[in-house]
Formats: structure tokens, C-alpha cells, sequence
């Protein structure tokens, strides 16, 4: 039978992709696939550009009616989609490469089968997770607002991040972050700062680096915020404070070996709940956080440097973000008691 004039029209998917990062004759290929196979419409496409990775890209797929957006690059492209999403419902698919597809091991979801991902983007079900909101002031007095997935970070990460050649990262991925490191490691590492968190009073704290985590899984595998769950509504934030070589090294005890191997077993638990805090790592928890170094710092969101501010207001806006994932595994894959919750609370 003929399609009715009046008839509804296919229900469509957008994908924003990042050029440098994506091979866009496959991508084209199995998305069109993925898409007549689910009995989907033409799906539109939107490139990024250095001068929006993607955010005015998926808002205007929002304006043209698209029930989904595939991000297709790096955690940066991906972060500036979830910008773009930010305050409307539609979900949001991970197409992930790059170096870091930071959110997507947080969310233990697929990273290298590109017709696993593009299919869930077409049949699976949504995930809601939280957003970080972060409002930045400039030292010129300007202001800007972004959101943030798994990381926003001042000090010598952000730093770290800023002096990365990034030539080398593309061809060695997060081993590029090690010349970053010893590049930043003899500039003036501690910063001077106060706080405040939630409605606590302002505190001074002196850092090397100050990291508000929604996800606490880094590169390379590193677990630096263990108890960090992308969809409990708050904030994990964690204050590094070495004092010399041996204070580095208590850290990475704590991060690589405690974090990274005790926690992962009933047995290192019990071991670790007889283990003292170190001075070296300060955690703390929270909805909300005000930050203001004494001097002008670089901050970083996901891995990206957004350049030189003099405060900034950080905000949990809880299960903000909807995350396309399969549907087979909805009941595997991570999510908080709050989560599962608001997810049995009828519509």
C-alpha cells in the first residue's frame, strides 16, 4: 500500500563526527546500514570544526528533529555534544575513538567494534547519567558556561594538558601526556586557593592539582576516584598535595596499587580498611564547588584545555544526560541505587 500523503515521516538519527578522527567512508557505510535495518530515515550529518568540535552541531540536530545523536570522535567531540544535548532529551551515542574514550570505559561500553556501537545507537535503550556544569570567569571578567562527562581539573593536570604536543599524542596516544608532565613538572607546581563546597565555610588550600571528577577512571586505566558514580548526583573531588619525590610516590601507591588493584577484591577491601589516608590525597564530596586560585590557572574539561581563568562554579545537574546503550546489557552496566530509583518512577 502506498505511503499516505499525511503520513508521519521516518523518525531520523543525526551523526556529528569529528574528520580527523573518524574513517568517514566506513562510518557512512554502517550507519546507513544500521539505520535501514531498524527502519530508520536518512540519517543527517554534521562535521566539526576547530572552531565548534560540536556543540552548536547537536544542538541544530535537536532543531531538526533528530531522536538521536551519534558522537564520532574523541572525548572532546563527545563532551561538546553532551554540551549541545545539554537541556533537551535526546540521547546521546558513543562512537568512540581517539586516546582516551574516557566516558565510554566509565560505562564499560563497547570501544572498537564500530557496528556494535552504530546498531545500539538504533535499538538500544537509554541510560541517564549526570552532567558537570562548570561556569568559568576569565581574568578579563568574561564568563562562559560548559559541561563537562567525566573531568574538570586545575592545576598541574591542566597544565600537564596545556604543554602536550599534540602531533605526538596522535600517534602515541596517553603516553604523549608524559612529555606534558616533565614539561609542567619544573614550572611553579602549587597554587594557592580557596573553596567552597556546597554550604560548608571557604577554605585555603594549598594543591598541586584539584580534579572534580563525575567518572574516576583515567587514562591508561588509572582509577583516581574510586567511589566516583556517573549517575549518583554528586561530585567525587579529589586535592593532590605531594610534597617532593616521596609524596609522588605515596600517590601513585595509592592510585596504582591501591585504587587500582586492592579495591578490585573483597580481600584487598578488608586490607584497605585498616590503611590510613595519606596526606598526599585529600577527598572530598559534593553537589557544588566554587574555586578561586590566587593567581590566574589553566583549567581542563575532559582532557581539553580551555585556557586561563580566575574562578570557577562547578554543578552537578543530576541525570541530565541520556546515554544510548544496549539493551541487552541495560541491567549489567553501571548505575547508582539513585539511578535505578528515578528510572522505577513512572514518567
Amino acid at each position: 500500500m502506498p505511503q499516505s500523503a499525511t503520513a508521519e515521516p521516518q523518525r531520523h538519527a543525526a551523526v556529528v563526527y569529528n574528520p580527523i578522527k573518524v574513517d568517514l567512508d566506513a562510518l557512512r557505510e554502517t550507519v546507513h546500514t544500521a539505520a535501514q535495518q531498524a527502519g530508520w530515515g536518512d540519517t543527517r550529518w554534521y562535521e566539526t570544526s576547530e572552531e565548534d568540535p560540536g556543540t552548536g552541531q547537536a544542538k541544530q540536530a535537536v532543531d531538526d528533529g533528530a531522536e538521536v545523536v551519534l558522537s564520532a570522535g574523541g572525548d572532546g567531540t563527545i563532551r561538546a555534544v553532551a554540551e549541545g544535548l545539554r537541556g533537551s532529551d535526546v540521547p546521546i551515542a558513543l562512537l568512540p575513538s581517539g586516546t582516551g574514550n574516557l566516558l565510554a570505559r566509565n560505562m564499560k561500553l563497547t570501544l572498537d567494534r564500530l557496528e556494535e556501537s552504530v546498531t545500539t545507537a538504533f535499538t538500544g535503550t537509554d541510560r541517564r547519567i549526570d552532567l558537570g556544569v562548570v561556569e568559568l570567569e576569565r581574568p578579563d571578567g568574561k564568563r562562559e558556561t560548559r559541561a563537562f562527562l567525566v573531568m574538570a581539573g586545575l592545576g598541574l593536570d591542566a597544565a600537564m594538558i596545556e604543554n602536550t604536543d599534540p602531533g605526538l599524542k596522535k600517534k602515541v596516544g596517553w603516553l604523549a601526556y608524559v612529555g606534558g608532565i616533565a614539561r609542567s613538572v619544573g614550572s611553579k607546581n602549587y597554587i594557592r586557593l580557596r573553596f567552597k563546597l556546597d554550604d560548608q565555610p571557604t577554605r585555603n588550600l594549598r594543591v598541586n592539582t584539584m580534579l572534580i571528577g563525575n567518572c574516576g577512571l583515567l587514562t591508561g586505566n588509572i582509577l583516581l576516584l574510586p567511589d566516583a558514580v556517573v549517575d549518583d548526583g554528586v561530585f567525587d573531588i579529589v586535592a593532590l598535595r605531594p610534597e617532593g619525590f616521596f609524596g609522588w610516590v605515596q600517590i601513585l601507591v595509592k592510585v596504582v596499587w591501591e585504587n587500582g588493584v586492592l579495591r578490585r577484591s573483597s580481600l584487598g577491601r578488608k586490607i584497605l580498611s585498616n590503611t590510613k589516608e595519606v596526606r598526599t590525597l585529600r577527598y572530598l564530596r559534593g553537589k557544588e564547588i566554587v574555586i578561586r586560585p590566587d593567581d590566574p590557572r589553566p583549567v581542563q574539561l575532559d582532557g581539553d584545555t580551555f585556557g586561563q581563568i580566575v574562578a570557577l562554579r562547578a554543578k552537578v545537574e543530576d541525570l541530565a544526560l541520556a546515554v544510548r546503550i544496549p539493551r541487552d546489557e541495560a541491567d549489567e552496566l553501571p548505575a547508582s541505587e539513585k539511578a535505578q530509583e528515578e528510572e522505577r518512577v513512572p514518567a
